[in-house]
């Protein structure tokens, strides 16, 4: 799919960088946070097959196979809001093409209050040959609907990311020689983001999912219209007080060595600017300070 992003396959032994399709949303700590993250993974699961995420990763960070109890088990987990950490696969293997994941963050949690900006995360992983069978709108449309079961949304982001594993060694120096050129892939951190993002947004992504108390003090949904003037950018209220702004039909990757920076990515990280997460530390492995700010500032720089 040249026209909008490359296909990137890149063999790290037995690990494997792909392009694919993230869809993130940073939650605020709550008790009753279980039954919508439920919901949500279910609505995930119509979409992509119910026999698709075949593998969960154990305590000890181990691949293990799914069955009807270890599923029961993680959906209790989930519901009662004790399963903090929870990472399902389509695959155990290298090329992890679908996947959920979850990093829940408790109120009543000790170590909560060394960490104000701590936020539960939930992603989503689709390939990019998911998108292209059943097109853009359809993945808009479930992304619209994961949100739609997540009542404490903070922020969220729905758009091309590198799928891989930042974290293990070698992987990141192949990410970094590719995401100065296609801005608008994105690198997986959840891990990192969800103990510091607070109400705090990152870049724009293809859709950028805004709650409060975000929106509130970007000025609403009139004041975003005004400053978004591209023909491409659409800005839709949600339910419960919260907006998206999707950029264009299709996300885009934009292409630095051929000029083509993103302009509505860019208009909008304007916008954003005020509001824009800075990660002072734990940064990306293997980026200095100077490549973390610069990636963060990739849209207004």
């Amino acid at each position: 799919m040249g026209e909008h992003y490359p296909r990137i396959r890149i063999d790290r032994g037995p690990h494997l960088i792909r392009e694919g399709l993230s869809i993130t949303f940073y939650l605020h700590p709550h008790f009753d946070m279980g039954p919508g993250v439920v919901r949500a993974l279910d609505v995930y699961l119509r979409a992509v097959g119910p026999q698709t995420l075949g593998w969960y990763a154990d305590d000890e960070g181990e691949w293990q196979k799914l069955d009807d109890t270890s599923w029961a088990h993680i959906r209790q987990e989930l519901l009662s809001g004790w399963g903090l950490n929870t990472d399902l696969a389509g695959t155990p293997r290298a090329e992890q093409r679908y996947h959920f994941g979850y990093r829940g963050k408790r109120p009543e949690l000790p170590v909560m209050p060394h960490h104000p900006g701590a936020m539960t995360a939930v992603s989503f992983w689709l390939p990019t040959e998911y998108m292209e069978e059943h097109g853009p709108g359809q993945v808009r449309e479930l992304a619209v609907e994961l949100a739609s079961h997540l009542p404490f949304l903070c922020s969220g982001y729905a758009g091309l990311s590198f799928q891989c594993a930042i974290d293990l060694i070698g992987v990141l120096d192949k990410v970094s020689e590719l995401c100065f050129r296609y801005p608008g892939l994105d690198i997986p951190n959840q891990d990192t983001l969800s103990w510091n993002i607070g109400s705090r947004v990152l870049g724009p992504s293809w859709m950028t999912f805004l709650g409060q108390p975000v929106l509130e003090q970007l000025g609403g949904i009139a004041k975003l219209r005004t400053q978004l003037r591209s023909e491409s950018t659409i800005v839709q209220e949600l339910e419960g007080d919260r907006a998206v702004i999707t950029m264009g039909p299709w996300p885009e990757a934009g292409d630095t060595e051929r000029g083509d920076t993103l302009p509505a990515y860019r208009e909008l990280a304007r916008a954003l600017e005020p509001w824009l997460y800075h990660q002072d530390r734990g940064r990306l492995p293997s980026f200095t300070p100077e490549d973390m700010l610069r990636w963060e500032r990739r849209f207004l720089d």
